[in-house]
């Protein structure tokens, strides 16, 4: 088996055997992603030392990855905790004044604001319950604050600390900071565009509204008290800390203190001045210390985000074995070889951009892992023999399938956010898909266009 035909079949059989069992999802990921690879590298004759040189390689790729990852979700669990963002989502409901096509453009702010830390279940608590109410009183559709919630979260999700990049990152072998500078003007410019999406769905809601009042449908007020609403939702956060048994500093001094360390961090990982994994895991330790006074409580806010910082730990350490196996057995290199030969020669250099093009369907299909560890090595290695960088193939699938992100039933938290606003799959993705895939065709697009792909 240890021949080029033998190693191509190999690697391609632990890519698609991995991506069904993640699909189906009956296991963690951790278990295929690590079990399967060294299956197939024991029976292309490689030895236990072969293998662990290829967990070691591949470990190596990763690490800068993981720490990351279970310091920047601790740091963004912890301002949540205390509530720094609630004056901030307050405020954005309240400037609404609850007119609806001011409410979808504060509904994409608050998305926004909501998905600073990254995880998709956080914003959709902080957002669905906060917002369904207004949505409900005004007579707007649940599934349009369900499409700018997701569409605002899916444009945030490119932020280094996000599951795709720290993905993308550790097949690459890049930094998820340097990432997340190449495609920061494409992020820039989905914000604007996530505004103009919203502002479109309010208008269409507007007109909507405007014609069962006509028929005498619907006989709602056109405006709503929204300091109530936002009272209620402040409310829902110290009821949340009371449940949950914590406490912590209050003083104006803590706040001024937790705004200027997410902005100097901020600061540090735009200017390079620091790699992501150190610069969290400073800006966790300070936060700790400002917010928890004491040991104990200190180690409780730890335990409260464990949980999530381990999981994506776990995901991305398992891909280490199994990127390892791939790239230092030759599989993958293999595999690309042969698709090059497969491929005509006019199609080959944008194969990334093809993927890209289809990212949000493909994510219809399989799962983020799958998308990530499996698709994306194929593609590096093949456009790579055209001379397209691994920034270059990287960045045409983070930013075709990130958009997807909260449109896939892969995504728990999308389940998570269907049972909050009490919506149904089918009916949310017919307003959701088509402009998830149009967004995310023209941001491939332009993306191409101004270099960003090469």
């Amino acid at each position: 088996m240890n021949t080029p035909l033998g190693l191509t079949v190999m690697g391609l059989v632990i890519i698609l055997s991995t991506v069904t069992l993640l699909i189906r999802g009956k296991v963690n990921p951790i278990v295929p992603m690590t079990l399967v690879p060294i299956a197939g590298a024991l029976i292309c004759g490689f030895g236990p030392e072969d293998i662990a040189d290829f967990f070691s390689s591949g470990l190596g790729s990763v690490i800068n990855v993981v720490v990351m990852f279970i310091f920047a979700i601790i740091f963004f669990g912890i301002l949540q905790d205390v509530g720094l963002f609630v004056p901030v989502i307050r405020a954005l409901i309240t400037a609404t004044r609850g007119k609806v096509l001011l409410v979808t453009l504060g509904t994409a702010a608050i998305g926004i604001v909501a998905h600073l830390d990254g995880s998709g279940s956080t914003t959709f608590l902080l957002t669905i319950p906060a917002l369904l109410p207004l949505y409900q009183a005004l007579g707007m559709s649940r599934y349009v604050l369900l499409t700018i919630v997701a569409l605002a979260a899916s444009v945030m999700n490119m932020v280094p600390w996000g599951g795709p990049l720290g993905r993308a990152g550790a097949v690459v072998a890049q930094e998820p900071n340097q990432i997340w500078l190449h495609i920061l003007p494409m992020q820039a410019l989905a914000v604007v565009m996530v505004f103009l999406v919203a502002a479109w769905l309010g208008w269409t809601e507007q007109r909507r509204l405007a014609g069962l009042r006509a028929t005498g449908q619907f006989h709602g007020p056109a405006i709503v008290d929204v300091r109530t609403v936002a009272a209620d939702f402040a409310a829902s956060h110290e009821k949340d800390v009371q449940d949950k048994g914590y406490s912590y500093r209050s003083a104006r001094w803590v706040t001024i203190t937790n705004v200027l360390l997410v902005l100097v961090t901020l600061v540090v990982l735009l200017a390079d001045i620091l790699p992501p994994a150190p610069a969290f895991l400073i800006a966790t330790t300070i936060a700790m210390i400002v917010n928890f006074p004491t040991a104990d409580e200190q180690s409780n806010a730890l335990r409260r985000h464990a949980p999530n910082a381990l999981a994506m730990a776990g995901v991305i350490l398992a891909a280490a074995m199994f990127l390892g196996v791939l790239n230092e057995s030759g599989m993958l290199e293999e595999i690309a070889l042969a698709l090059v030969r497969v491929l005509p020669e006019s199609v080959g250099p944008y194969l990334h951009v093809i993927v890209g093009l289809l990212g949000v369907p493909l994510d219809m299909l399989t799962s983020t892992d799958a998308y990530y560890f499996s698709v994306l090595p194929i593609v590096q290695e093949s456009v790579g023999t055209f001379g397209v960088s691994g920034m270059g193939a990287a960045a045409a699938l983070i930013i075709g399938n990130v958009i997807g992100t909260f449109v896939s039933p892969f995504s728990p938290a999308l389940w998570l956010a269907l049972g909050l606003a009490q919506g149904q799959m089918g009916k949310y993705l017919k307003v959701a898909f088509p402009l998830a895939w149009a967004f995310s065709a023209v941001l491939v697009l332009i993306s191409f266009g101004v270099g960003i792909l090469h």
